[in-house]
C-alpha cells in the first residue's frame, strides 16, 4: 500500500517540461519580448552561425535572424517552440526552431560558430549542467564562442532560479575552454513583475564569454 502511494506521488510530480509549460500559460518573468540588454550590448561581436540554447519563444534567436545570421533555437517545451515558429513566420524571418533538450545538443546534425545561453544554465541541476557543458563543446566549432547570461550569487535570496558563483562558472568552463570575459551585469525582468521582487535595477547576473579550444 505504501509503495503504491509513493509511486502515485512520483507519477503526479510534474516533469521539468510540464513546469515550464505551466509557466508559459502566463508571461514568465524571463520573457521580456526582446533580447536581454546585457546580450544586446555585445551583439556586434557575435559573428557567424548561432545556436540559441533554451530559446523559449524565440526573441533572442529572432533578433539575430533579423541581422542575417543563420540561427537555430532549441527548447524542450514543444508548445514554446510552436510559438517561436509562429513569431518567425509573422515577421518573415528565417530561423530553425527544434524541440530538443539542451543536454542533448550534440544530437544536432551540424556545428555552430556561437552558442547563446540567455538564462538556461542557472536552472539546470548539477548533473544536467555537466551534460550541458559537454554537449555545448561537441556542437561548437573549434574557436567558437559561448555567450552565457546567468543569475549571480550577488542577487539576494528571493524568488527566482539558483544563484551561480564566479567559481562555479570558472570550474564548469575550465577544461577545453578559454574564458575571455566574466562580467557583472543585470538581467531584465518582464514589466508585470511586481516592484521589489528582485534587486533594484534587475536581477544581478554574470555575462560569460568562453572560447572552445
Amino acid at each position: 500500500m505504501v509503495l503504491r502511494q509513493i509511486t502515485a506521488m512520483a507519477d503526479a510530480t510534474p516533469s521539468p517540461a510540464d513546469r515550464f509549460r505551466d509557466a508559459y500559460e502566463n508571461q514568465p518573468a524571463w520573457e521580456i519580448g526582446r533580447l536581454q540588454p546585457a546580450l544586446a550590448a555585445v551583439a556586434d561581436r557575435i559573428q557567424g552561425s548561432i545556436l540559441d540554447a533554451g530559446c523559449g519563444t524565440g526573441d533572442c534567436a529572432l533578433f539575430f535572424a533579423e541581422r542575417g545570421h543563420e540561427v537555430y533555437g532549441v527548447d524542450f517545451v514543444a508548445d514554446v517552440i510552436a510559438l517561436a515558429r509562429t513569431k518567425a513566420a509573422d515577421r518573415g524571418l528565417q530561423a530553425h526552431f527544434l524541440v530538443l533538450d539542451a543536454t542533448s545538443l550534440d544530437q544536432l546534425p551540424r556545428s555552430f560558430d556561437n552558442v547563446i545561453d540567455s538564462g538556461l544554465f542557472h536552472v539546470l541541476s548539477d548533473p544536467d549542467r555537466t551534460r550541458y557543458v559537454a554537449a555545448i563543446q561537441r556542437v561548437l566549432r573549434p574557436g567558437g564562442r559561448l555567450w552565457l547570461l546567468c543569475w549571480s550569487d550577488q542577487e539576494p535570496p528571493k524568488p527566482g532560479p539558483r544563484r551561480i558563483s564566479r567559481r562555479e562558472l570558472q570550474e564548469a568552463f575550465a577544461a577545453g575552454w578559454t574564458i575571455e570575459s566574466l562580467e557583472d551585469v543585470r538581467m531584465e525582468a518582464a514589466a508585470h513583475v511586481p516592484p521589489g521582487t528582485f534587486d533594484p535595477g534587475g536581477p544581478r547576473a554574470y555575462r560569460l564569454v568562453a572560447c572552445r579550444t
